[in-house]
Order: structure tokens, then sequence, then C-alpha cells
């Protein structure tokens, strides 16, 4: 049934949005954040941000995962990533993770034998210690820090940061009670 809604809200979308907020998404794009997030379909990043279109620069990866820098093995993500930092940019990135992650699963030791593209993706940095808490706050906090650190270490990204072009941040959302936090030197605070 919701497949159906869909189809129903994109048939009156036209209708319901002014001429003039079509005129300006069409002149081009000047987003000023990029957001890194899971592709899980409960993070909704402008419900969580109260975006309009054209502020946010979206890269979804399963579990919000970067991979690291490599020219020789050049990835979707990597290429997302250089053009938001690049041609467009943008003077913050976000990488937000999340409770109840299924790729963060995956890494502490839940059964993804079945998905072998997954696997691959997660690849080394599969863990199997198993975590306390089924929501996975901590371990999926501790993802966004190992994130964070692949991200900080592009070259150009590094290079925007040394020149003050470039912000990065880490935040959690928790889809449990809607908060997000955001990630300090030595914990998620409140935002």
């Amino acid at each position: 049934m919701d497949f159906h809604r869909f189809v129903q809200h994109a048939r009156a979308h036209a209708k319901s949005r002014s001429r003039a907020t079509g005129k300006r998404l069409a002149a081009g794009q000047q987003p000023t954040t990029m957001f890194i997030t899971c592709a899980d379909s409960r993070i909704v990043t402008a419900e969580i941000t109260g975006a309009e279109p054209g502020s946010l620069f979206e890269l979804r990866t399963a579990g919000n995962v970067i991979p690291p820098y490599s020219l020789s093995a050049p990835s979707s993500e990597m290429a997302t990533i250089e053009f938001a930092v690049l041609q467009l940019g943008v003077s913050e990135i976000v990488v937000c993770g999340h409770s109840h992650c299924g790729a963060v699963a995956g890494l502490h030791g839940a059964k993804i034998d079945h998905l072998p593209a997954m696997r691959g993706w997660l690849g080394p940095r599969h863990r199997t210690k198993q975590p306390g808490d089924p929501a996975m706050r901590g371990e999926g906090q501790e993802h966004v820090r190992r994130q964070l650190r692949i991200l900080l270490a592009y070259p150009f990204v590094a290079e925007k940061i040394a020149a003050g072009e470039l912000r990065v941040h880490g935040w959690f959302y928790d889809i449990e009670t809607g908060e997000v936090s955001a990630c300090s030197e030595h914990a998620f605070l409140p935002l």
C-alpha cells in the first residue's frame, strides 16, 4: 500500500511546488552541508535537520560507511565526497550514524552470511563482539568515530580543514527517542 501512496504523491508533487522553487532549484545547487548517513529507511534527513531542497548534499551508504581513500580503487562514495568538497565547496560535513543499525549489527556478530555484498562492503571492518545494548548505541557511536577518522584521511578534506574552509562533524541519531547528539572529544552530547 505504501508504494501506491508514493505514486499518488509523485503525481501531485509538481502541483504542490511553487514555480519560484522550481526556478531556484533549476539554476543550480549550492548546498553548504554534506550529510553522510545510513541508507536505513528510518533516517529522514530533511525531517531531522529541517533542510529545504538544495541545502543538503546527501550521501547514503549501508551503515554510513566511508571507504578509505584510494585513487587505485575509486568508489562512488569517494567521488561523491570529492564532488561535494571540491566542486560544490561545502563548508560542513556531517557523518550521522544511528541506533538500531543493521550494518553495525553485522559488524558485531549479527548473521549476514546470506548478504555477500554486505559482508564484502563491511570487509575488514567486521567485528565479532556482541553488544550489550540491543540498539547498539555505543557501538554505533564508535562506528561514527571510525568513519570520521577515515574521512579526515582524505587528502582534500584534510587540506580544506587546514585552510579553515571545511568543518567535519559526527552526529548520532537515536531512532527510538528522535534525539540527535554530536561527537565531542570524549562523548556524544545532545545538540
